[in-house]
């Protein structure tokens, strides 16, 4: 959400004659877009903010934007102001029109902002990239839900970003469409809960609705949405997967843990059996789906016979992917309010580590049943001289070039035969190229 997000507010400074700056002593404006959901994220944005300030002492006019969740949409700014002072102007999170108002007032300009620059036109996709992404991005983001209403007890989005609102299906039309113009071959549908896309507006579509349509798109190859909750994927969503052809069979399905107390403490409203009925379910209904999954090791009041739960459930279930996470107490949510953070940082660094390792076996494992199969990959780039792209399933392949390829690759769909699986990737050679959309 955060790179689409910047990716506006770069296109918005553009249309007002700014230009990208490659190295930030170059800049007359930095914007610096945080994320806190995790303790390590706000340190970081910290960090950064303080690395800033030489630059603003060595010149007074650079302008410093921080957006995001560190400021939320109930605004911190006064409070960020006293500790941060070399910050100039606060934009809450998808929201930088506070900075549009500020270089317009520091240019001396004697109209409003919203008279030389339309603002929905920002939100409804009349600009999407800025200039030196366009025709060079293969793959997007197009943000459809913003917030979050379900309120898990460890988490701040609600607080940070407020309160779900599904955007108008014309407009992420309009947007995807845009997206493809500029040589997007992929879009990625975002959503705190995006399969909870419309709950708020009866008169949209609902998701499977949104990707039929998005699926007509000529000249978009691939299609994904991020990130489901397990109480929201619905009989009609999966199907939709299922028979989409630009619809890629790959889900992001959190469990955060695999103990129903757990659970219960965490407000995800379902327990482990239902989270394990509804994996079986998806596998019959979408045979050879990718499922990856979130998990928070170390929630108040986790005993080892609790976390034990979770590293069965991962073993047995053997999901593609595992993000995992140490928990945090967030300023603000409920856990960080009611439940003392009781679990030793030694003791979640140990189950976040096996945990890891329980994982990494299973992605190898997994991958290395794909060596001597051939599969499609929509190329991204070149890294240390191999191409590199991902497959339907959303698994990054390396391949070596065999054929009179020049620097063309990226946007195009490859066969690659596989002949190398590790955890985190797959290599191979590339055997044929296609040009599809």
């Amino acid at each position: 959400m955060n790179v689409a997000d910047s990716r506006r507010a770069a296109a918005a400074l553009e249309r007002l004659g700014y230009h990208y700056a490659a190295q930030p002593e170059e800049a007359d404006v930095i914007i610096l877009n945080t994320c806190v959901v995790r303790q390590s994220a706000e340190d970081k944005a910290v960090g950064r903010l303080q690395s800033l300030k030489p630059l603003k002492q060595k010149n007074p006019d650079l302008v410093i934007n921080l957006m995001g969740c560190m400021v939320g949409v109930r605004s911190e700014a006064p409070r960020l102001h006293k500790r941060f002072p070399q910050v100039d102007v606060f934009s809450p999170p998808s929201d930088f029109g506070p900075l549009l108002d500020y270089l317009a007032q520091r240019e001396g300009q004697q109209i409003e902002v919203q008279q030389t620059l339309d603002r929905n036109a920002l939100m409804d996709g009349a600009l999407v990239l800025p200039d030196y992404e366009k025709g060079h991005l293969v793959t997007g983001y197009l943000s459809i839900v913003l917030g979050c209403s379900h309120a898990c007890t460890y988490c701040v989005i609600p607080s940070r970003r407020g309160r779900e609102r599904s955007r108008p299906p014309e407009g992420i039309l309009k947007e995807a469409r845009s997206l493809v113009e500029q040589g997007v071959r992929e879009i990625t549908l975002l959503g705190q809960i995006v399969d909870r896309y419309g709950v708020d507006c009866p008169e949209y579509p609902n998701l499977a609705g949104l990707l039929s349509q998005l699926n007509e798109i000529k000249g978009l190859e691939r299609l994904r949405f991020l990130t489901s909750h397990p109480n929201y994927m619905t009989d009609e969503l999966l199907d939709c997967v299922a028979s989409l052809p630009k619809v890629m069979p790959h889900l992001e399905l959190p469990v955060q843990a695999g103990d129903d107390e757990v659970l219960a403490d965490m407000r995800r409203g379902y327990t482990a059996g239902q989270y394990r009925r509804l994996i079986e379910k998806i596998r019959n209904r979408i045979p050879g789906v990718s499922i990856g999954t979130d998990v928070i090791v170390g929630f108040p009041g986790e005993t080892d016979a609790q976390f034990q739960n979770t590293y069965d459930l991962l073993q047995e279930l053997k999901l593609d992917v595992a993000h995992l996470a140490r928990y945090s107490p967030r300023p603000g949510t409920i856990s960080a309010t009611r439940m003392p953070d009781d679990v030793p940082d030694e003791v979640k660094w140990d189950r976040f580590r096996r945990l890891e390792d329980l994982q990494k076996g299973i992605s190898r494992e997994i991958h290395q049943r794909h060596i001597g199969t051939i599969t499609e990959v929509l190329f991204e780039g070149q890294r240390k001289g191999l191409w590199w792209g991902r497959t339907p399933t959303n698994k990054i392949v390396f391949a070596e070039k065999t054929m009179d390829e020049h620097d063309d690759l990226p946007g195009k769909v490859g066969k690659v035969e596989i002949n190398w699986a590790g955890p985190w990737s797959m290599r191979g050679v590339l055997v044929s190229t296609t040009n599809q959309g």
